[in-house]
């Protein structure tokens, strides 16, 4: 059986690697000249098991309003005459209520730990252990307000009765963790420390392990743009592509996943399918490491500020920032700057900020951060998508239980999928 696979991110390529696996012939469509070159491509690193707490809680109206007109938000809402993004809001409202984060902050977590463990799996049978910068020295939450700071402990207990280890850290033991913190010391009241995270260049794994599986037979279709998906009824006949000189074609296959990210609502939307994704815009930056000894080795996340660092060989990732404007990735100096200079601020002397790379890319959310996984309106037709924020961490557990579905496996884990 021949399994299309729409879009060659790090989603895309793990259920290419989990279709294989499990028997199926597969191929791969993406419009970029490689995998991994959308939003895999300069993510904040982070493989954070111990951040399943989803970006709608209870607390988060409150949060975005006060941070409402601030050009240094973590959080910046656009709004746009667009029908899509008020209902998307609108139903982050809804998940916003308690019952609804406490159920998907334990199906988050579920899929967070099934998901590393599967990665360790999967990097050790692709033989990809040493391809892409991979730290397992865990990941340091750290508490810049003593606000923040309060709710460690209430935080830690939560994730360990969700299977999670977590350890509430003073500002001394943070810099014991990470000595390279020891500048931020009298602005720093405490952490949180999750020894069993770890961190890793996503777009080195995804094209590492696209470049396995096209040894092994995978064929990818590169610089070909998706136009639609051709049906007669339910069921999916083809996909109707151009190749890089403007070529048509229909490239058929006995099933089709989508895995397009924030693209994948409009894929769909003709079939009749209505997925609650929208696009949320991020920035990151890559520097260079100037010094050593100034930058960390521990993966960081600033709590008061929703901005994550990681160490990637001889580079410093720094990433943050969550804007609600559409499609647009048009790139805001502004934003990038107030990334730089938390860097400098936290971390100075770390990197050479002369030779920083702005980025900006577009997390497909879903309102409450379960991503959809699982049957489509068509009959042929599978999804994989809607990981916000969370892609990396979740990227080869969602990929392993898609495979199992279309095996007619029921998932290992208790996790809402999509026709089960």
């Amino acid at each position: 059986m021949h399994v299309m696979v729409l879009g060659a991110g790090v989603t895309g390529v793990t259920t290419a690697w989990y279709l294989r696996q499990a028997g199926f012939d597969v191929s791969v469509v993406d419009r970029q000249p490689g995998a991994g070159l959308e939003t895999s491509f300069a993510n904040g690193g982070q493989i954070s098991v111990s951040h399943p707490e989803p970006w709608a809680n209870p607390g988060a109206p409150l949060l975005a309003l006060r941070w409402m007109g601030r050009p240094d938000a973590p959080l910046r809402f656009r709004p746009q005459p667009d029908l899509a993004q008020w209902r998307w809001a609108l139903s982050f409202l809804r998940e916003c209520l308690p019952w609804r984060t406490r159920h998907n902050t334990e199906a988050i977590a579920a899929l967070a730990i099934h998901s590393q463990r599967e990665l360790h799996r999967l990097r050790s049978a692709a033989g990809i252990e040493h391809e892409f910068d991979s730290r397992q020295q865990g990941i340091l939450h750290l508490y810049f307000t003593q606000e923040d700071f309060a709710q460690a402990s209430t935080r830690a207990d939560e994730l360990a009765r969700l299977g999670i280890d977590a350890r509430v850290s003073s500002a001394a033991d943070c810099i014991a963790i990470e000595p390279a913190l020891a500048n931020a010391a009298p602005a720093l009241h405490g952490g949180l420390y999750a020894p069993g995270d770890e961190s890793g260049d996503a777009m080195y794994f995804t094209r590492a392990l696209a470049q396995v599986l096209a040894r092994d037979g995978v064929r990818f279709h590169y610089e070909t743009r998706i136009e639609r998906l051709e049906h007669t009824g339910g069921l999916i006949n083809g996909v109707m592509v151009r190749d890089s000189n403007g070529r048509p074609d229909m490239l058929v296959a006995n099933a089709y996943v989508v895995c397009l990210g924030s693209f994948s609502p409009l894929m769909v939307r003709a079939l009749g399918e209505q997925l609650p994704i929208y696009p949320v815009k991020g920035y990151s930056v890559t520097a260079p490491v100037l010094d050593p000894t100034r930058a960390p080795q521990v993966s960081l996340t600033d709590e008061s500020r929703r901005i994550v660092c990681s160490r990637l060989g001889d580079r410093l990732r720094i990433a943050g920032t969550a804007e609600l404007n559409g499609y647009d990735l048009s790139i805001d100096p502004a934003r990038g700057k107030g990334i730089l200079e938390w860097a400098q601020a936290r971390l100075p002397g770390a990197i050479d900020p002369a030779k920083a790379q702005l980025w900006t890319g577009l997390r497909p959310a879903t309102p409450g951060n379960i991503p959809i996984i699982g049957k489509g309106r068509g009959v042929n037709l599978w999804l994989n998508t809607g990981h916000g924020t969370l892609g990396w961490t979740l990227a080869c557990g969602s990929a392993e239980i898609l495979a199992g579905l279309m095996r007619g496996r029921r998932p290992p884990i208790a996790f809402p999928v999509r026709g089960a």
